[in-house]
């Protein structure tokens, strides 16, 4: 079970540990052009990151319903979860375009862009949103071969996007002259070349699949409801998750421009954690799925029983390498002191943060595996509640301590409250899933 793990996990750690490289040569290249580029990029980026982010229950629940259909040796099931998907895809790329407008519109208002910089970002926003049927088209490829326990194909892909990316990218800016719009017209040229690619591994190396996708069984009301609400679950879970983030940076500027430079730089320790342990997270998907559609329980319970240890693992390295190295990091992002002094006191939360949050990680891989997406987004619900009380509680006392800690207490009570959910709920479920015939 460990190799098992390993062979699904260490590629999607590298995969996951490749996607920043997008963001940091796209900000390298406005960087040497103007600081307004660099400020336009970087606001046009996260505008996507936030509207893609939401978008991904098209890969987590591709990844539960093809696993367990995988696990239950239903050639047909798991060659048509990948055809709702794509389905899906379609109809949300299309909705997406139509209203491209309105959401760049929202996008500046809601990141208060004004000015030279309004420009950029509108001229940023109207070439990569035609990237977005790539993008979410590749989310249902991914979640499709996670769930049929490929978790090479995905780390093959992200190689491949981030080279054509950075290379296309350099070319359009350096050679060209196109600017912003050079860095836009990169990521549009490497989503796409990766979706191809995806489309013609899928052709070449699944062609028993191939032949079963049938309109008429994707288009199966039982079916179709199944992996819409699943979907929709996943959805709200993620809009709570993104709510939270955004509130974070939110009142991190409300305290000052000083507390949201190093609340940002503290979030990129969040965010590397993310990147290790969610490979754990991402194998658990595949896994539990598997054994839960193979109705095997031992296993099932196997597999939840090493992810967890591996996830515990890596939260002990990460709390580790924040404790005794986090000043040394801090240098990495900034030299400037006043905000490596202040960065300084924040690090006890970061070294924390690993051990009581990587449960939160697992849970949700297990869940997905699962399919148990009303329990998931419940949990996330609740995790959000107990975050705006606390720090509604602490800011006026512990101003940026309290919202480090309401975030630390997230990350926790998200772990907690699905352990439970699993002890008083799913276990009697994977019981009765496991034995019947």
């Amino acid at each position: 079970m460990n190799k098992k793990i390993l062979r699904l996990a260490i590629p999607n750690i590298l995969s996951n540990i490749s996607v920043p490289l997008l963001s940091t040569v796209d900000t390298a290249l406005m960087g040497h052009i103007s600081s307004v580029n660099l400020g336009a990029v970087g606001v046009g980026s996260m505008i996507f990151n936030f509207l893609l982010w939401n978008f991904g229950f098209l890969r987590m629940g591709t990844t539960g319903l093809t696993a367990q259909a995988f696990g239950e040796k239903n050639i047909n099931a798991t060659a048509n979860v990948l055809g709702r998907a794509v389905l899906v895809v379609f109809v949300l790329s299309l909705l997406l375009l139509l209203f491209q407008y309105p959401l760049s519109e929202l996008g500046s208002f809601l990141m208060n862009v004004s000015g030279e910089q309004r420009a950029l970002v509108n001229q940023y926003f109207y070439i990569r949103i035609w990237a977005t049927p790539a993008a979410l088209g590749l989310y249902a490829f991914f979640g499709w071969f996670f769930g049929v326990q490929n978790a090479i194909y995905p780390l093959f892909l992200t190689i491949v996007i981030n080279i054509v990316n950075i290379l296309s990218s350099y070319f359009f800016v350096y050679h060209l002259g196109y600017g912003i719009a050079g860095v836009a017209w990169g990521t549009v040229l490497a989503q796409y070349t990766g979706l191809f690619i995806a489309i013609f591994l899928f052709f070449f190396k699944y062609k028993t699949y191939q032949k079963e996708i049938s309109i008429r069984l994707m288009i199966q009301l039982k079916d179709l409801r199944r992996f819409l609400q699943i979907n929709r679950d996943i959805f709200i879970r993620t809009l709570a998750l993104t709510f939270v983030f955004g509130f974070f940076y939110s009142n991190s500027a409300a305290e000052s421009e000083l507390v949201l430079s190093v609340n940002v730089i503290l979030l990129q320790f969040l965010n590397w954690m993310s990147y290790g342990i969610d490979g754990f997270a991402y194998a658990s998907e595949s896994l539990v799925g598997k054994y839960y559609g193979a109705k095997n329980k031992d296993l099932l319970v196997t597999a939840i029983q090493k992810s967890f240890f591996w996830g515990f693992l890596s939260a002990i390295f990460f709390s580790a390498i924040y404790l005794l190295g986090g000043e040394i990091l801090l240098t990495v992002f900034t030299n400037q002191p006043q905000i490596i002094e202040i960065a300084k006191t924040y690090l006890i939360w970061l070294a924390i943060m690993p051990i009581v949050g990587f449960a939160s990680y697992i849970w949700d891989g297990i869940y997905i595996g699962l399919t148990a997406s009303k329990e998931m987004r419940n949990s996330m619900i609740i995790s959000l509640l107990i975050f705006l009380i606390t720090y509604y509680l602490t800011k006026d006392t512990l101003h940026n301590h309290g919202l480090w800690i309401a975030l630390l207490l997230f990350l926790s009570s998200r772990g907690l409250i699905q352990y439970w959910l699993f002890k008083n709920t799913l276990l009697a479920k994977i019981n009765r899933h496991t034995h019947s015939n």
